[in-house]
């Protein structure tokens, strides 16, 4: 491939473009000293929280007040689904808006958190004027606040959803895009971070266990899944190998998967979530498995972490171009019918650093 190609990634016309960001705010016993109740604090935190932001033109925001995780997906309508430890938001950006407290009278949070959704066109172009907004309306939350010299840890969450069988369903149309860190295309719109920020980047791939795949891989009538989940894993490490990605993993217990920055985060799991810790300073093979060969589950999850020189330069496009090559090889070898299923390939950029430094 010529080197001008590699420096560009060719996606489907219609792949899906989200961004929220995430403000965190420790809740000390100061700050609710200044309230009779929890109660009292969540609904007059929240009030001031949706009045500026509404004066500061954002207009999808919601306040969690119950340490739940905010997930963000594309859909054609807006609802949340929420679980035990997560809030899963579906929404379109251009036309969805809300205000929303999510909150449990009697429970006191270790953080409010409050998740801004983007809205409107085109929003990778404009996700640096998204934001600096958010910056703009944190600064002039603060001092709103009773209690002075709140920390806030600030999470930019970016992703480009697409299938990646859309020219055999008849999508033929794509676009190039050439992919860069989001410190660097904030640099260029005058966009400031601080020095020594958190960053990461991966891809994340559902696959369904279809009727037909397992048919393919298991005998009949067993209670031993492990020739799936190994046959999976052997292709899957192989396809990877084969294009020198080697911050992998493979999640087959019925978690979410969460990916972390292993150097500097806590990767314990829960209930729910599946932590995966990738240091992408090192270049070494980076393996995670999570599969129980005695429990058959409906979804196997693969991540493909981007390391420190994946991310310099235009260097995030022969890796998603590199990603797509080992998927491609992946789906291949299992056979799957681009023609009738999906594979949703989902590219994520994360940005993190706290306010003020």
């Amino acid at each position: 491939m010529a080197l001008r190609h590699q420096q560009k990634v060719y996606l489907p016309k219609d792949v899906r473009s989200n961004q929220y960001i995430t403000a965190e705010i420790i809740v000390t016993d100061a700050l609710l000293a200044h309230y009779p109740d929890y109660k009292t604090c969540y609904q007059t935190l929240s009030r001031a929280i949706f009045n500026l932001a509404e004066q500061e033109e954002l207009y999808n925001i919601h306040v969690i007040t119950n340490d739940k995780l905010p997930v963000v997906r594309f859909h054609t309508e807006a609802y949340c689904f929420p679980t035990a430890e997560q809030i899963i938001f579906f929404y379109n950006p251009e036309y969805h808006e809300a205000q929303t407290l999510h909150s449990q009278d009697d429970y006191r949070a270790r953080k409010i958190r409050i998740v801004l959704l983007a809205t409107g066109e085109e929003i990778r172009s404009n996700s640096a004027n998204f934001h600096i907004k958010v910056q703009s309306f944190l600064a002039k939350l603060m001092p709103q606040l009773p209690e002075k010299d709140l920390k806030i840890k600030i999470r930019d969450h970016q992703h480009l959803s697409y299938d990646l069988f859309a020219k055999a369903k008849g999508n033929k149309e794509s676009y190039g895009y050439k992919l860069r860190s989001i410190s660097d295309r904030y640099r260029a719109r005058q966009c400031p971070l601080p020095d020594g920020h958190g960053s990461l980047c991966y891809v994340t791939v559902k696959l369904p266990l279809s009727r037909k795949l397992k048919q393919a891989l298991l005998p009949t009538h067993t209670d031993d899944f492990t020739p799936l989940y190994k046959k999976l894993e052997d292709t899957f490490i192989q396809a990877a190998s084969g294009n020198k990605l080697n911050r992998i993993a493979m999640v087959a217990n019925g978690l979410t998967p969460l990916v972390r920055n292993s150097k500097f985060d806590q990767v314990d799991g829960t209930d729910e979530v599946q932590m995966l810790g990738f240091d992408p300073n090192i270049e070494e093979l980076q393996y995670i498995r999570h599969w129980d060969g005695n429990r058959l589950v409906e979804t196997v999850n693969f991540t493909i972490a981007a390391g420190v020189k994946d991310s310099k330069d235009d260097g995030l496009s022969r890796y998603l171009n590199r990603v797509e090559d080992a998927l491609k090889s992946l789906t291949s070898e299992l056979a799957l019918d681009k023609s009738r299923e999906e594979l949703i390939v989902r590219f994520h950029q994360h940005i993190s650093y706290k306010a003020p430094e």
